[in-house]
């Protein structure tokens, strides 16, 4: 189907130029041509044109006139006059009395013409876009908003206290509850507790839970970025304050006016600039790195670090008014070895985010899977949970996820008792004791990694299958019955 020409008017009262003028654009246009003034208003009443080219010097009405009586009830119409006046003022009076898109001088040149023309349908075309484009975000803007508030309702859900996993009995149930009240209180925060606790996680959930949970919270990890890059991060810089600093930067406080920064790892950064962080807290301004002006901020400051800052301050490492000026309020996140009931609950969790991710589906951890990452240290705390569990939904070719499935040095440094193991305890004791502990320890490992095929962790062992089985009855480490046939069973 043949696209519609764009309609041009041609109104002049001598034939010979509007014919003219017709054959030139004839080719690319649909043309309609008036010899009045007159005539060219009736023949806008019934057409629909979007440029308009008039000659200036017509009887009864002139190219202005009929130019401004278009303008006044047809604006969107592009308007374009030929006139031979050489006078300036009398062109520069035709354009703002009747709004004239261009002008042409007489004699006027074809191609100049042409792309004239060319010219204002393609303007016109963009006018009725951004017509278009401005009705329809009108009649959005109310959805537009009603989604942003939902948006934003979503991301504080997400981010609140309840939103992090623990168990009813967990340590984090009162430090949770501590925290909620704090959060109410526009105090400056410090979040301590062993890497991967969760301690950003906290943070999120006390801004989301104060005055100032509609405004900005930036994040940033102070001990991994050298001092000069975290003062231009978070005060910002000047052009030419530095090599590379090809343009003004605004640091993250600035960004952050209103509502909270979150200084992670604030033990590692150096006593240098501890002492600019110091008149950040203390003047509530700050300068951007090449610049002499200040600027005053209005930001909550939540901090967290790995280290024990109490220490550092005895050895002189970390600025005693620094620790307290941060310090305002403190909360210390115990490290996941230290509430294990929180294990199976975060593991599950974890494994719904990695299937998500990688677009796999199994229906959870087996009983022993289970228990042997409760017995577990989990010096990584949730950060190695959570990379664990994702190696053992990439690794599974089951749909449950089952202890053989465990890193190696999980299995070796599990200690304690399980379910499927009585193992008897402590560390002490004579020499053949230790052995027979360290033995046990070796068996069980073994038939967790064969998936308790007796036949196949006596070769991994060197051992008859009856030897086995003689060791396993002395440790209590058989869970009873002829298992290999179902274990050969469901691996193939």
């Amino acid at each position: 189907m043949e696209a519609m020409r764009p309609t041009l008017l041609i109104v002049d009262d001598e034939k010979r130029s509007v014919e003219a003028i017709a054959r030139i654009l004839d080719e690319d246009f649909d043309v309609r041509t008036a010899g009045s003034g007159e005539e060219a208003l009736a023949i806008l009443e019934r057409d629909w044109v979007q440029v308009i080219i008039s000659d200036q010097r017509m009887p009864e009405m002139t190219g202005i006139e009929l130019l401004t009586r278009v303008r006044e009830r047809w604006p969107e119409i592009l308007r374009i006059i030929v006139t031979g006046y050489t006078d300036v003022q009398d062109t520069i009076r035709a354009i703002n009395e009747a709004g004239i898109y261009h002008f042409l001088a007489k004699p006027w040149h074809p191609d100049e013409l042409l792309q004239t023309v060319r010219n204002a349908v393609h303007l016109y075309a963009l006018q009725r876009e951004h017509d278009r484009l401005s009705l329809e975000m009108k009649l959005l803007a109310p959805s537009l908003e009603q989604r942003l508030a939902e948006r934003r309702e979503a991301v504080q859900r997400g981010f609140h206290f309840d939103q992090i996993i623990r168990a009813p009995g967990s340590p984090l149930q009162a430090i949770c509850a501590q925290a909620s009240q704090i959060a109410a209180f526009d105090v400056p925060v410090i979040i301590t507790g062993e890497t991967g606790t969760g301690k950003e996680l906290v943070a999120r959930a006390v801004h989301y839970g104060s005055l100032r949970s509609d405004k900005p919270f930036f994040a940033i990890n102070c001990g991994a970025i050298p001092d000069e890059l975290l003062e231009s991060e978070l005060f910002g810089h000047k052009k030419g304050a530095f090599t590379g600093a090809y343009t003004n930067r605004i640091g993250l406080i600035e960004q952050a006016h209103g509502g909270t920064i979150f200084l992670d790892e604030v033990g590692d950064i150096s006593p240098s600039f501890q002492v600019k962080l110091l008149r950040f807290l203390q003047e509530g301004e700050i300068r951007a790195v090449g610049s002499n002006e200040t600027r005053q901020v209005n930001v909550r400051v939540i901090s967290a670090t790995h280290r024990d800052l109490e220490r550092e301050i005895e050895t002189g490492r970390f600025r005693e008014d620094l620790y307290y000026r941060l310090a305002v309020t403190a909360l210390h996140l115990p490290a996941l070895r230290e509430r294990p009931d929180d294990i199976p609950l975060i593991a599950r969790h974890c494994l719904e985010e990695a299937m998500a991710v990688h677009g796999r589906h199994v229906r959870g951890f087996s009983a022993e899977a289970l228990q042997l990452m409760v017995e577990y240290a989990w010096p990584g705390n949730v950060r190695e949970l959570t990379n664990e569990v994702t190696r053992m939904l990439i690794l599974t070719q089951h749909e449950e996820l089952g202890a053989h499935l465990l890193s190696r040095p999980i299995l070796a440094r599990v200690t304690g008792t399980s379910a499927l193991a009585p193992l008897t305890g402590g560390t002490g004791g004579t020499l053949r004791e230790q052995v027979e502990r360290m033995e046990a320890q070796i068996l069980r490992e073994a038939l967790i990694r064969h998936r308790w095929n007796k036949s196949r962790a006596a070769d991994e062992l060197g051992l008859s299958r009856v030897g086995l089985r003689a060791k396993l009855a002395r440790y209590g480490l058989d869970p009873g019955g002829d298992d290999d046939v179902n274990a050969q069973a469901e691996e193939e």
